[in-house]
Parts: C-alpha cells; sequence; structure tokens
C-alpha cells in the first residue's frame, strides 16, 4: 500500500503493455459548455439497453406517462428497467434498429411528447447515511443505472459486494480521440460527482479511492481537485495521455501495477472500476431521486457545422442530434457511434441513444476516409506490438475467418476490448475488430446452444433418475405386501381351511333348498311328472299326425266323388259312404280334443296339480267311445252340453283367479280335483260339438 501511495504522490505511474497515440481532435468540442436541445417530435426508447436480459413492460400504447415513471421493471439483478425520459404518450410498440454493430432490430417503445415535461412525484434524500446498503443498492437498481463507459454491466451487480475493498477506482480517462462528454461533465458538475464518489465510499467502504484522469484534461483536473479537497482518501491520478489507458484492466495496471488475469474479475483483487459519469448518476439517483434519463453525449466531426456536448434525453434519435448541430452531409458521408476507434457506422439515422452512447461522429472523406479495400496479411507484427491485452491479432483473424472457434478461445479472444489499435496499425486495412466481434457473437451464441443442451441433459437425466425410484419404490411396496400376504396366510392357514369347507357345504345345501323350493313335490314325483309330459306330448303329436293325414284322405275322397256325379248322367254308389265321411269327421274331432286335453294338462301341471291325476283323466278321455251313428246327439243334447260347457269354463275361470293370489304350495286336492273336472268337462264338450258339426255337413252333403 505505501508503494502505491508513494508512487501517486510522486505522481509516477506503472505503464501497461502496447497502446497508441492518434490525434486527438478534442478541440472541437472541448471548448464549449454542455447544451441542452429542445425535445425531439418523438423518443424510440429501447428495452434493452445493457448487458442482460430486457425487463418486463409495464405500460400499454395508450398510456399517458410522466417523466421519471418506470417503463419496465423487475426485480431480477440483470434485468435493469427503462424510465420516460419526458412526460407523454406511448404510442408503439414494435422494432426499431438497435445502436448495436450488428444492426439488429430490438423491441422499443415510441414515446411522443406532450411538450410539458411533467415529473413524476420525487422523494429526495437528504442524508444518504441514514439508508442502509440493502436500500441504497434497491434505489441505483430502480434508477435504471447501468455502465456509462461503454460496457453497460448493471450497476447494482458490480457496487453489491463485500466492503472492505483496497481500491475504488473512477475511470475518468476517456482516452479515445474526439470525445469530451466526461471532460466537459467534470468540469461543470464536479460537486455532484463528488457527491456519488461519497455514497460508494459509503458502500464499499476502500481503503482508497483513486480517480484516474489523463493529462490533457486540465480544467477538468481542476475542478475535481477543488471539489474533493476536504476528502483526504481521495487521490487525483494525472496519467500521461495514451491510447487505451481507459480500458478497465489498462487502468488497473497504470495506477496499482497489478495485472488482472484473464478470466478473473477486479473484485476478486479487492478492486472496483466504476465510469466518471456512471458516479454521476448514481448521485443524482440516491440525493435527487432521478433515474437514468439522459447523458452527455459529444457531437462531433467536420461535417457538423457547430460540434458541441449535448445533453441527450435517451431515446433520442440520431438525426434530431445531428440537425440540432447543423449537420452537412456530404457523399459517401458516415456517421459512427462512438469514436473513431471503437465506434461503428450506422445503418440508419433513426437510431436511438441509449445508456452507453457517449459520441457521435460524422467526419468528411478527407478526415477519416473510407475504409479501403482489405488485402491480405503481410506478418509486421505491428498489431502484436500495440495490443494492450498482449494478444496475437493476426492469428485470431485467420481462426476468426476459418470460425475455428476453440482455437480462438485457447487464444483468449475474449481478453480482447476492442480497441482497435490494432487495426489502425495495420498496413493491409484489416477491418480486425470486426472479424472479432462476429467471432465472439458467434461464441456467445454457441455457448447459449451448450447451456441449453446442457439444461436439458441435466432435466433428462433427473427424470430418468425420479423414475428410476418411482421404480425401486413401487417394487419395494410391492415385495412388503407379498411378504405380509404370506405372513397372513401362515398364522391363519388353518382357520382358512375350515372357512373354505364350510363356504362349499353352505353353497352345497343352498343349491338343494333352491331347487327344492319351487314346489312341495318330492323328487320322485317330479320326474313322474316330467315323464308324463314327455309322454303326452309325443301322443298329441301322433295324433295331430293322424288328423291330418285323414283330413287329406277326406278331402281327395270328397273331390273324388263331386268329380263323379258331374261326369256321370246316371245315378251311381259313391266310391266312398257317407258313413265312411262322418266316421273320419268324428276321428279327427276326437284327436283335436285330445290335444287341447293335453295342452290343458300341461298347462295345469304349471299351476302345481297333481300330475298323477292329470295323466289317468287323459287316459280316461282316449277310451271314451268314438262317435257314430248311434251315439250321435241330436241339436238340443248338443246345445244343453255347449251350455255345460260354457258354465264349467266360467267357474274355472273364477277359481284360477281366486287361487292365483296364492302359492302353489297353498292350492288344496280339492282345488286340483274342481279343475281336473272343469277341464273333462269342457273337452267332453268340444268333442261333441265337433259330433254335431259333422252330422250337420253330412246333411247337407245329402
Amino acid at each position: 500500500m505505501e508503494s502505491v501511495l508513494e508512487r501517486i504522490n510522486k505522481n509516477h505511474f506503472w505503464k501497461f503493455f502496447g497502446g497508441i497515440h492518434p490525434p486527438q481532435q478534442k478541440f472541437l468540442t472541448n471548448d464549449k459548455p454542455i447544451k441542452v436541445l429542445p425535445l425531439p417530435s418523438e423518443l424510440i426508447i429501447p428495452l434493452k439497453q445493457h448487458i442482460g436480459s430486457a425487463a418486463e413492460l409495464l405500460v400499454e400504447v395508450g398510456d399517458f406517462v410522466l417523466k421519471g415513471q418506470a417503463l419496465t421493471g423487475s426485480d431480477k439483478p440483470m434485468m435493469v428497467p427503462i424510465h420516460a425520459p419526458t412526460s407523454g404518450t406511448v404510442t408503439a410498440l414494435g422494432m426499431t434498429t438497435s445502436a448495436h454493430p450488428s444492426g439488429m432490430k430490438e423491441p422499443c417503445l415510441v414515446l411522443k411528447p406532450d411538450g410539458n415535461d411533467t415529473w413524476r412525484t420525487r422523494h429526495i434524500t437528504e442524508n444518504f447515511r441514514s439508508l442502509t446498503k440493502s436500500q441504497l443498492v434497491e434505489k441505483i437498481a430502480n434508477a435504471g443505472i447501468a455502465g456509462m463507459g461503454g460496457a453497460g454491466f448493471p450497476t447494482s451487480i458490480k457496487v453489491d459486494t463485500n466492503s472492505g475493498l483496497n481500491f475504488l477506482i473512477i475511470n475518468a480517462v476517456e482516452c479515445e480521440p474526439y470525445i469530451s462528454a466526461d471532460d466537459l461533465l467534470m468540469r461543470e458538475h464536479s460537486a455532484a460527482i463528488i457527491d456519488g464518489v461519497e455514497i460508494l465510499d459509503f458502500m464499499l467502504e476502500p481503503a482508497l479511492i483513486l480517480i484516474g484522469i489523463e493529462d490533457n484534461k486540465p480544467q477538468a483536473i481542476a475542478a475535481l481537485k477543488a471539489a474533493c479537497k476536504n476528502h483526504d482518501n481521495i487521490k487525483i491520478c494525472v496519467l500521461p495521455t495514451k491510447y487505451p489507458t481507459g480500458g478497465e484492466k489498462q487502468l488497473i495496471k497504470a495506477l496499482t501495477g497489478q495485472e488482472v488475469p484473464s478470466g478473473v474479475l477486479p473484485v476478486s483483487l479487492g478492486m472496483v472500476v466504476q465510469n466518471i459519469a456512471t458516479v454521476f448518476a448514481i448521485g443524482e439517483a440516491i440525493i435527487n431521486d432521478i433515474p437514468l434519463l439522459r447523458r452527455v453525449v459529444t457531437v462531433t466531426g467536420q461535417a457538423i457545422a457547430k460540434p458541441q456536448n449535448v445533453w441527450s434525453l435517451l431515446g433520442t434519435p440520431v438525426a434530431h442530434l445531428l440537425n440540432c448541430c447543423g449537420f452537412n452531409k456530404t457523399p459517401q458521408q458516415r456517421v459512427i457511434m462512438g469514436g473513431p476507434l471503437m465506434g461503428f457506422t450506422l445503418s440508419t439515422l433513426q437510431v436511438p441513444v441509449v445508456k452507453t452512447t457517449n459520441c457521435i461522429l460524422a467526419p468528411t472523406t478527407a478526415e477519416i476516409s473510407p475504409a479501403s479495400k482489405e488485402v491480405e496479411c503481410i506478418r509486421c507484427g505491428q498489431c502484436a506490438e500495440v495490443c494492450p491485452s498482449q494478444l496475437l491479432p493476426q492469428e485470431l483473424q485467420w481462426h476468426a475467418k476459418a470460425k475455428n472457434y476453440p482455437q480462438l478461445e485457447k487464444l483468449n479472444l475474449a481478453d480482447c476490448i476492442e480497441c482497435g489499435a490494432c487495426a489502425y496499425v495495420c498496413p493491409s486495412q484489416i477491418p480486425l475488430v470486426q472479424y472479432y466481434r462476429v467471432a465472439k457473437a458467434e461464441l456467445r451464441a454457441n455457448k447459449e446452444q451448450e447451456l441449453k443442451a446442457d439444461k436439458a441433459k441435466l432435466r433428462f437425466e433427473a427424470r430418468n433418475l425420479r423414475l428410476e425410484k418411482d421404480k425401486l419404490a413401487r417394487e419395494a411396496k410391492h415385495q412388503q405386501a407379498i411378504a405380509a400376504r404370506k405372513s397372513a396366510a401362515s398364522t391363519t392357514s388353518g382357520q382358512a381351511s375350515n372357512s373354505a369347507v364350510a363356504a362349499a357345504l353352505a353353497r352345497v345345501k343352498a343349491k338343494k333348498a333352491q331347487q327344492s323350493a319351487p314346489s312341495s313335490v318330492n323328487l320322485d314325483v317330479d320326474v313322474k311328472t316330467r315323464a308324463a309330459a314327455a309322454i303326452d306330448r309325443a301322443k298329441a303329436k301322433k295324433l295331430a299326425q293322424a288328423n291330418t293325414d285323414q283330413s287329406a284322405q277326406a278331402t281327395e275322397a270328397k273331390k273324388a266323388s263331386a268329380t263323379n256325379i258331374t261326369t256321370t248322367s246316371t245315378s251311381e254308389v259313391p266310391s266312398t259312404s257317407a258313413a265312411e265321411i262322418k266316421k273320419a269327421k268324428t276321428v279327427a274331432a276326437v284327436a283335436k280334443a285330445k290335444a287341447k286335453k293335453l295342452a290343458k294338462s300341461a298347462e295345469t301341471k304349471a299351476t302345481g296339480l297333481d300330475a298323477v291325476e292329470i295323466n289317468n283323466d287323459a287316459i280316461e278321455l282316449e277310451k271314451a267311445p268314438e262317435a257314430t251313428d248311434e251315439n250321435v246327439l241330436s241339436a238340443a243334447e248338443a246345445k244343453k252340453l255347449k251350455l255345460a260347457s260354457a258354465v264349467a269354463k266360467a267357474k274355472a275361470k273364477q277359481k284360477q283367479q281366486v287361487t292365483s293370489s296364492t302359492t302353489p304350495s297353498t292350492i288344496t286336492d280339492a282345488d286340483k280335483k274342481q279343475k281336473i273336472a272343469a277341464a273333462i268337462k269342457k273337452a267332453k264338450a268340444k268333442k261333441l260339438n265337433s259330433q254335431a258339426a259333422a252330422e250337420k255337413n253330412k246333411q247337407e252333403s245329402d
């Protein structure tokens, strides 16, 4: 520590490797005060103006917003919010060309100012020391502050570190030609800058605060020394003019003599570096509650009639800045965002000013000639001599053209600060920085893809592990269940066997009871009943067949008799006598009656009647005398029998209705006999009717 202080007091600093001394050209703008420009007709505000991801949009098209109102917001560290630079109406949300060397389009918000510049309610902090460190970090994050020196890293992350640092380094070098924005800011707002330094001192508690500034800014040096004369721990370090002293690693080397290894952040060495404009924004946010809405931009170049530094609202189109400063467009005119070494040519003048924009350069062709045609590298080695990061620019360019990304990583392409010193000294006019930028973008894209693939692989492996665990758990549970069943079976095997036998016996008894339940007749009677029913069905079928044959014979005989009567003129005796016809009809009627009797017998059996008695009655009916000429009834007798049959039928039906409400097991023997008698009478009546009808037909035929 003593050696660093001694060298600072003696104004004797370390030297970093490489570097160049291009023409400064700062005289065009460093003698004029910062100018406030009129409001543009519209502001094009990109949703992402930092390293990280865009925050979530909080407004919609048509919303009226106040100056300082948050347009996006998030609680994630790498999502820095943006705010309305003035009051007005949100008119559109869309894609516009970004302030990036790629010229790609990105989401933007279009704000139309109302001209009133109306502020939202602000809360002034009179004593920032009354706030905790976490509250200060939150205020910085909510103010949307990101590194304004060019990198755009979220400031809230950078200052949210452990206290007790060795060095807090304020970068006020501004080493690139033409740019004088920080120079004028230090001259006009040195007190506000020191307020920001005090806030960082309170948060980080460093052992020493070093403000690095080049010796080509005498007025700014004087202003800073006057502002911090009462702060013993703040040291103004005046460095010799050399490009690129403003690089973070180069500035650390020049002030402390320490080399920052590749891939290592300065905070791990006990150092934090902040740009002078970022420190000013921190003081404004903490004390005055002013978010990052504007910044100083150098508008310069010989194509500008009135080159100067201006206060530019974020989102102001470059065309508005150029018009306010008297832009004279010439053939093959280029407009560069940034300085001549680290800047990039704009494809359109509608690109907006963002948080990292520090210069708009409009040179003439005589001032900065258009890029000439690239020729082959002559291997002179000048690019390697001036590279402040001690890289091999020519080899990096070869592998970048070949897209050999693994080799680029081995050559530490990530350490390139894109200062442009190599391209500045290249005699072959090779745009080396452009090759490096493209290669870096490809490497970032590849790493993002690899990261996504790794995450997908981890999710897949986690899923397989989870499924395997579930499978093992199911198998263990299954084995436990088997063991439990075996244990239960071994303890109750005797009881289970007895229970099974008892259950089988119960099923057999139930089945027997079910079979014997429908009637009270014993098993022998049931067998006889079924045998008798089968015999009755066979007899009925036989009688029906005989009846059919006899009817056919009678019909043929009748036809033959009619034929003989019509063909012969003399009376002859028919081949078939009337007695035979009458006898055939009588036989048919008897067979029909028997069939009906048998059907009735089956029906009676279903109601629970005694099958043996029904069978006997049927046999008795079969033995009845056949109808002959001697026992044919008269018409009066037939009518009487018919009436008796109807009465018997009515009585039987009434009796059946009475007994239908009772179960078959409650029918008495008297009821059975009555039903049998009624059935026999009905059969006899039908038989007599058949005989009477046959007699009548005979008389008519005679």
